[in-house]
C-alpha cells in the first residue's frame, strides 16, 4: 500500500497492522483520529455504544462501579485491541465504565460502519473475535489475581500490563487512581511501591512510576500476568503485527 500518514497512524494499533491492504483501505476512510486526556470517560454503564475506539498510545481502563461508587479495573485496553467489543458481541451496551488511563490518541470509528465491514466476515471479524476471547482471559485473571494475590503482586500485573501497551517506561499515575483501579486501599499501593522502589525495579515520584527492570518485576510478579500474556500470544502472535489464514 502506497505510504499514507492516516494508514501509518491506523497501523499503530495491532488489530488494525494485522490486516491485509484490503481491508485496511476500506477501514481507513471510516476512522477519525482523536486525542484522548488523562481521566476522560468514554462510556458510562449502560451506556448505547455509538463508536468503538482503537487506541494507539493511550491506554483504556475498564472499571466496574459498585452502588456505594467503589470501583476495580476489570481489564486495559491498549494498542493491542479494540474498546467496544459488546457492539459486536450483540450487546450494544457495555456494563462497566471505560476511562483514559494514560492519556495519548487513538482513533474512533461509528458503531454502523464497524459492523458493515464486521458483517463482511473477514479477517477484521476474525481478529476481533479472537480479541474478544483474549480480552476475557485478562478480565478473568484480574478477578483471580484481585482476589488471591498480594498488592505488591498486583501491582507488578498492572504494571507490567500497562508498559505492554506503552511506547514509554513511564506510566503517570496518582496512588490514589491507581488504588481505584486495583479496588484497594491507597495505603497498600504506596507500601507495594515503595517495596519495588527499594529494590530497583521501578522509580516511583510523585504521579509517575517509570519502570527501571522490566525483568525484575517479571520475576516478582504473580503467574497471572503469564497466563494473560500467553494467551494474548496464542490468539493474536507478535504485538506488533500479525496475519492470520
Amino acid at each position: 500500500m502506497p505510504d499514507n500518514p492516516a494508514v501509518n497512524g491506523a497501523l499503530r494499533n495491532n488489530l488494525l497492522a494485522g490486516l491485509p491492504d484490503e481491508e485496511i483501505a476500506r477501514i481507513v476512510p471510516h476512522l477519525e483520529h482523536v486525542s484522548l486526556d488523562l481521566g476522560k470517560v468514554l462510556y458510562e454503564s449502560g451506556d448505547r455504544l455509538d463508536y468503538v475506539y482503537f487506541p494507539t498510545t493511550c491506554i483504556v481502563s475498564l472499571l466496574y462501579i459498585m452502588e456505594n461508587g467503589s470501583t476495580a479495573e476489570i481489564g486495559v485496553v491498549g494498542r493491542d485491541g479494540i474498546l467496544g467489543i459488546a457492539l459486536f458481541m450483540g450487546g450494544n451496551t457495555t456494563p462497566n465504565r471505560a476511562v483514559i488511563q494514560s492519556a495519548g490518541e487513538a482513533y474512533k470509528m461509528r458503531a454502523r460502519d464497524l459492523m458493515e465491514e464486521f458483517s463482511r466476515g473477514g479477517k477484521f471479524h476474525n481478529l476481533l473475535l479472537r480479541y474478544t476471547q483474549a480480552l476475557i482471559t485478562q478480565i478473568s485473571q484480574t478477578a483471580v489475581c484481585n482476589r488471591l494475590h498480594s498488592v505488591e503482586q498486583q501491582l507488578c500485573r498492572w504494571l507490567l500490563l500497562s508498559h505492554d501497551r506503552l511506547n514509554s517506561n513511564k506510566l503517570v499515575m496518582t496512588h490514589d487512581l491507581i488504588s481505584n483501579m486495583l479496588g484497594v486501599r491507597r495505603e497498600g499501593v504506596t507500601l507495594a511501591a515503595r517495596k519495588l522502589s527499594d529494590r530497583g525495579l521501578i522509580k516511583n515520584v510523585r504521579g509517575t512510576m517509570t519502570i527501571l527492570d522490566r525483568s525484575g518485576l517479571e520475576r516478582a510478579v504473580c503467574e497471572c500476568y503469564k497466563v494473560v500474556n500467553d494467551e494474548y500470544d496464542r490468539l493474536l502472535g507478535s504485538r506488533t503485527s500479525q496475519t492470520f489464514a
